[in-house]
């Protein structure tokens, strides 16, 4: 391999790195401070904080970047770097990560690119890059998150695709996790009104996750932008979705929590909000229903109860005084039809062993609040005399009861 040229304070320049792009690209030097080996989002925060470029950090010398906390495995990947040694299989690594961005049209964005959402950019711990698929200048628009429970009632699921969908009229951007239930009922709300969303997902963004997610991930590509700070090809683990909570509310301006158990993932990413200064909103449930706790315990807390979308943009409108409405486009069937999206069993409410198939079916669609035969027929399937049937032998069980308005789910008290 030639000898490095030396340019000023630029010693980087080699043959190996003239036929890389890698090695050449704006965002390189971003990708491979992200990849550091132990080198923590607080080090690389004063690393920005001392240096207007991470070219100046990773070419400064050995007893700087120590003082900075890269040690020997993180300066022999920079002294690699700048010698365009893509023979060093630490830097290899994070080449084929490079590559593969390309290869796949997932664009790189670093902390101190323009293209980098600035709400995003002052949150404690922000990523060093993001992984972007879609639209990115969505990132920086005026947003708000939805978040609730993974295994969401009917009611529950209802609220975040029409609260989705009324946001995204009113020309506002709507921010979720791409998790089953709320998650994915307010991505595809929004979708299905024709506004933008914003999926902030736990895995690379070449993952399908979850797996029944494969077509609304295709529609948020499309219309929205899909980002992750994990590089592609990263599987799901569980520790990655409670740390891309801070990236949901990061690029928010308000946080709706729909529904959430006392011990839910949404309530972190709630706190999460308040720290970073975001304004956090919650939908009132039955006193009967588990997934209405979480949200009960905020209102206390001091979060806006919310009724109506106009309750949100009351709050809001200090940071919105006037919402750029997007240009219209067709509105798309949505990823999941209503009943598909529906049909959700509370976790906290296992279903009888004993029951037939028909009655399970009825049972997992209702929720904790009154819902009408109407709507029972057209989640379930059922002609109106086989549900009926169905809805009498949940009666006789005690596990439904009729109400004003039709027929709800009874809580079970726990063994």
């Amino acid at each position: 391999m030639a000898a490095p040229v030396t340019t000023g304070r630029f010693a980087v320049i080699t043959a190996t790195a003239s036929d890389s792009p890698f090695l050449t690209s704006a965002s390189a030097p971003w990708l491979l401070l992200a990849m550091l080996p132990r080198f923590s989002g607080k080090r690389w925060l004063a690393v920005c904080d001392s240096f207007a470029d991470p070219r100046e950090f990773l070419e400064a010398s050995a007893a700087t970047q120590k003082s900075f906390g890269a040690g020997p495995e993180a300066r022999a990947l920079i002294t690699a770097w700048r010698q365009g040694d893509l023979t060093f299989p630490p830097l290899a690594d994070v080449a084929r990560v490079f590559q593969t961005c390309q290869e796949k049209a997932i664009r790189l964005v670093g902390w101190g690119e323009p293209d980098y959402p600035d709400p995003l950019r002052h949150i404690q711990d922000a990523p060093a890059v993001l992984y972007v698929r879609g639209r990115a200048e969505l990132l920086s628009r005026p947003q708000l998150a939805i978040v609730g429970s993974r295994n969401a009632t009917r009611a529950g699921l209802d609220h975040a695709w029409q609260f989705a969908a009324a946001l995204a009229r009113k020309g506002y951007g709507v921010t979720s996790g791409l998790a089953q239930g709320v998650d994915g009922a307010a991505h595809a709300g929004a979708l299905s009104a024709g506004g933008d969303t914003v999926a902030v997902v736990g895995t690379g963004v070449d993952v399908i996750y979850p797996r029944g997610h494969g077509e609304l991930t295709r529609q948020i590509i499309e219309q929205g932008v899909l980002v992750s700070e994990y590089p592609p090809g990263t599987g799901p683990k569980s520790g990655h979705f409670p740390r891309r909570n801070r990236i949901i509310s990061g690029l928010s301006r308000g946080i709706l929590v729909v529904e959430a158990g006392l011990r839910s993932g949404s309530l972190i990413t709630a706190r999460l909000a308040l720290e970073q200064g975001r304004e956090v909103f919650a939908i009132p449930g039955s006193i009967h229903n588990p997934l209405a706790r979480g949200c009960h315990s905020l209102i206390r807390q001091g979060a806006r109860l919310v009724e109506t979308v106009d309750d949100i943009e009351e709050e809001l409108s200090a940071w919105w005084n006037e919402p750029v409405m997007p240009e219209p486009r067709p509105t798309r069937k949505p990823a999941a039809t209503a009943p598909d999206l529906f049909c959700a069993e509370p976790a906290t409410a296992p279903t009888p062993d004993h029951l037939a198939e028909r009655e399970i079916a009825v049972l997992r669609a209702l929720g904790y609040d009154p819902c009408s035969t109407d709507q029972l027929c057209a989640a379930t399937g059922l002609p109106a005399d086989q549900l009926m049937q169905s809805l009498l032998l949940l009666e006789m069980e005690g596990l439904v009861e009729s109400a004003p308005g039709g027929f709800l789910r009874v809580l079970q008290p726990q063994a």
